[in-house]
């Protein structure tokens, strides 16, 4: 397991810096000049412009741009925006809003979605598989924006149960938004802890455990459960790591201030330094939670090995 660890660390070292040097590139290769877009309608000196570009960089190609902000990066610097804010106070300000959502989301699809993809795989072909399979599928072919403005309007406006934007009403404010921004992967992990536990029930390891005499609860719970849920783990901690990163759409439909909504501000004023920053924080939680993840594999499975 040591080497196995130490191996994706340095893995996850190489993809961290082709992922972060392709989105370099991409935002600072972007037309237009962000120096102007800083001033919007106001009058602007040349002299000012030519001082802001080289205080940020702008001058040098792009290499060398990269090759500062890596630099930076090392001493735990993600750069600042065209005002001079460090983009690590706008990481540690949405961060924490970030987070609410995401746990609200997520334990939404741990708590509902697993619980579906339980009952449904028990009871294959019966009614609430087929409410389950149905319901999903509905869920995932909307848009998640559809979902959010269908959730402002029926549990908003016309019921009122839920705030419909912002986050003044504390923890109740992240309610709607976290069922919307949960919605598409709760319906994702609940057909796929179905189809799993189905899997698993055909298998000869769960004929033999009911052969002995085991109850179905055992034999559901703690052998078929057990294998079935390695496929749902993956996705979970995959789609924690998005969550984490933020979710530019659903933040934007209900004004959350977060990460999201960060990145999205930072593209629409061509800020490259917060676009960048902000991504390559979504890139290290990535890397962490798909680490984490592959070391479950060998806690839920003892057959599964690295070494």
């Amino acid at each position: 397991m040591g080497r196995y660890i130490i191996r994706r660390v340095l893995q996850s070292i190489l993809v961290f810096f082709f992922a972060t040097a392709l989105i370099f590139s991409m935002v600072f290769a972007l037309p237009g000049d962000p120096i102007r877009a800083l001033a919007g309608e106001r009058s602007q000196s040349e002299a000012v412009r030519n001082a802001l570009r080289e205080e940020y960089n702008l001058n040098d190609p792009l290499p060398v741009q990269y090759g500062k902000y890596v630099w930076g990066l090392m001493q735990g610097d993600f750069g600042a925006d065209f005002r001079g804010r460090p983009v690590s106070e706008t990481i540690k300000q949405r961060v924490p809003i970030t987070a609410r959502l995401a746990l609200v989301a997520f334990l939404f699809e741990v708590i509902i979605g697993i619980s579906a993809g339980i009952l449904a795989g028990v009871r294959q072909r019966g009614f609430f598989d087929s409410l389950v399979l149905v319901s999903t599928l509905t869920v995932i072919s909307i848009p998640i924006f559809v979902l959010g403005f269908l959730a402002q309007i029926t549990f908003g406006l016309k019921l009122g149960i839920f705030p419909v934007a912002g986050i003044k009403e504390g923890w109740i404010s992240y309610i709607l938004p976290g069922l919307v921004l949960g919605s598409v992967s709760l319906a994702y992990v609940a057909r796929l802890t179905r189809s799993s536990l189905v899997d698993n029930l055909k298998t000869d390891y769960v004929r033999t455990a009911r052969s002995k005499g085991l109850s179905h609860n055992r034999v559901v719970g703690v052998h078929a459960m057990r294998n079935s849920l390695i496929p749902v783990v993956t996705y979970l901690g995959i789609d924690l790591g998005a969550l984490l990163g933020g979710a530019i759409i659903t933040e934007s439909v209900f004004n959350i201030p977060g990460v999201g909504g960060a990145v999205f501000d930072g593209v629409i004023r061509q800020e490259g330094t917060t676009v960048v920053g902000l991504t390559t924080f979504i890139i290290l939680v990535y890397m962490i939670m798909t680490l984490l993840v592959d070391v479950l594999y060998a806690v839920l499975d003892p057959r599964i090995r690295y070494d």
